[in-house]
């Protein structure tokens, strides 16, 4: 019985000493597993995790600063290209006002030349109309005086 009062003893002891938090050798090795196991990790996971993330930011960085000046320079160009397509419209409108101008002026020339010809048309018409009545008026004159010869040579005969 006593052997088992002593190992009682011993036990209940050991419980004591075995607490949540022993400040005895056990803490000091425990902080510096804690410091290693941060120092690896730190040189095996966490530097190179965070140069991959620091490259990602630098990448996604410069694509929005080259995005950024693309679409400025996509602007400039925009708005260069519509002014010259306004510059094309607005020459575009005049040459066909001038075409339109010019075309105006031949046809009202090719109009006056026109009328001017058939008014010649109409002139030498005329003359001839009035050479062929004289004519006409002429050989009615003859016809007549034929006519009246021939009248009186018959009322003598008789």
């Amino acid at each position: 019985m006593y052997i088992l009062l002593s190992l009682l003893s011993e036990i209940s002891e050991i419980e004591v000493k075995g607490g949540l938090f022993d400040f005895d050798a056990t803490l000091p090795l425990m902080a510096l597993q804690f410091l290693a196991l941060t120092i690896v990790l730190n040189f095996l996971f966490y530097k190179p995790v965070s140069n991959i993330l620091d490259e990602r930011e630098e990448y996604i960085r410069n694509s929005l600063t080259s995005a950024s000046a693309k679409l400025v320079k996509a602007s400039e160009l925009t708005k260069k290209y519509e002014s010259e397509l306004a510059d094309s419209r607005k020459q575009a409108q005049d040459i066909i006002k001038y075409a339109q101008e010019e075309s105006q002026l031949i046809v009202s020339e090719k109009i006056k030349v026109a009328q001017k010809n058939a008014e010649k048309l109409l002139i030498s018409a005329y003359d001839e109309l009035n050479v062929q009545k004289e004519q006409a008026l002429k050989s009615l004159e003859i016809q007549i005086e034929t006519l009246s010869d021939r009248i009186k040579s018959k009322l003598l005969e008789n």
